[in-house]
């Protein structure tokens, strides 16, 4: 591994991906640190049956386009594919794998300790997403239950549940994602969320809350358009046939876990298992010695840069990065502006 770099990337999921190719298309020297084995960051640890909520032409990184698919919703197969020849058909500088387990300051650089040895970067820029950081609400008598409880994170399908009684918790697209490919194989699946559904008409997808997003960019607080999407559920065919046969009535969030279950008022809910589809936090420990986050959870950032340490950038999180920063057609507006801005710092910012 080399020693000294203008830029750091931590992660080599999409958002890396195209963060590295504005920086190339740049001439700012860089290398991307991924801890994956293989191109395809974290759709490599979905489940099978996930779908795209937009068609492949909506679906694309800047610089080249997402090739069809004969369904309207790619599964994440092709997704894995298509990032692994964006990474190949550019010669992005990717080290794997790599974990970087801190990134220390000094006045003159930053220093990122990896399990490969250190480098010197005068940026860093993460792009390590959420999905190794899932996020669990607290619930009374939690850890009493006897059954099993899992994150949608490490959902890898149905097959796991079969003939038992599961309560799907979180009403977002996930959510409702896995209660489709739980129905005929369960005993009985409840979904459980403290939010209403929200479904978008039929005819729509997700190319139009993208566009939503972008209308919107100029909100005074990022997260508050991130809320404002929160349980917009698209309607893929699947998600259609469940709510059809009934699957998706919503029950209302648990006042308490028992070892056999779940209370809901009165009621008591029989459980073998419990999933969670409750989202995710920044995948950030890499940088705890940096004291970057604020008392929200979430480091404080102007134009993507931290402003305790504007050497330190973050792509790719959601929309407190950019508007629709954490799907694969919004990242790229965020990842060009950064590298256009760090070219700036160095004086140069032409094309090589």
């Amino acid at each position: 591994m080399r020693h000294d770099v203008d830029v750091a990337v931590v992660g080599g999921g999409q958002a890396g991906l195209v963060t590295a190719y504005h920086l190339r298309r740049l001439g700012i020297e860089h290398v991307v640190l991924d801890e994956q084995r293989e191109p395809g960051g974290a759709w490599q640890a979905t489940w099978p049956s996930l779908r795209l909520f937009s068609p492949a032409a909506y679906s694309s990184l800047h610089g080249r386009p997402m090739p069809p698919h004969p369904d309207i919703f790619p599964p994440v197969d092709h997704v894995i594919a298509y990032l692994r020849a964006y990474e190949e058909h550019y010669g992005l500088a990717v080290e794997r794998p790599v974990t970087v387990r801190e990134v220390r300051s000094a006045p003159d650089a930053l220093t990122v300790v990896t399990d490969r040895g250190d480098l010197r970067a005068r940026h860093v820029v993460n792009t390590t997403g959420t999905w190794s950081a899932p996020f669990v609400p607290l619930v009374e008598g939690q850890a009493s239950f006897a059954g099993r409880q899992l994150h949608s994170a490490h959902y890898r399908g149905p097959a796991d549940f079969a003939g038992q009684r599961v309560a799907v918790v979180g009403g977002g697209n996930s959510g409702v994602q896995i209660v489709a490919d739980l129905v005929g194989v369960t005993e009985r699946v409840s979904l459980v969320s403290a939010r209403r559904l929200r479904f978008l008409p039929d005819d729509v997808d997700g190319r139009h809350l993208f566009d939503r997003a972008t209308a919107r960019q100029r909100t005074p607080d990022p997260r508050d358009l991130e809320a404002e999407f929160v349980g917009n559920i698209v309607a893929l065919p699947r998600v259609r046939e469940a709510r059809a046969q009934g699957a998706l009535r919503l029950r209302a969030m648990f006042d308490r876990i028992v070892p056999e279950g779940a209370v809901i008022g009165r009621d008591r809910l029989d459980l073998d298992a419990i999933l969670w589809c409750t989202g995710f936090r920044p995948a950030l420990r890499h940088l705890r010695s940096l004291r970057l986050r604020t008392s929200d959870g979430y480091p404080e950032v102007v134009d993507n840069r931290s402003v305790k340490d504007p050497r330190v950038s973050f792509v790719g999180y959601g929309d407190w990065t950019g508007p629709a920063s954490a799907t694969l057609i919004g990242v790229g507006r965020t990842a060009k502006a950064l590298a256009a801005a760090i070219a700036a710092d160095r004086g140069s910012s032409q094309p090589a």
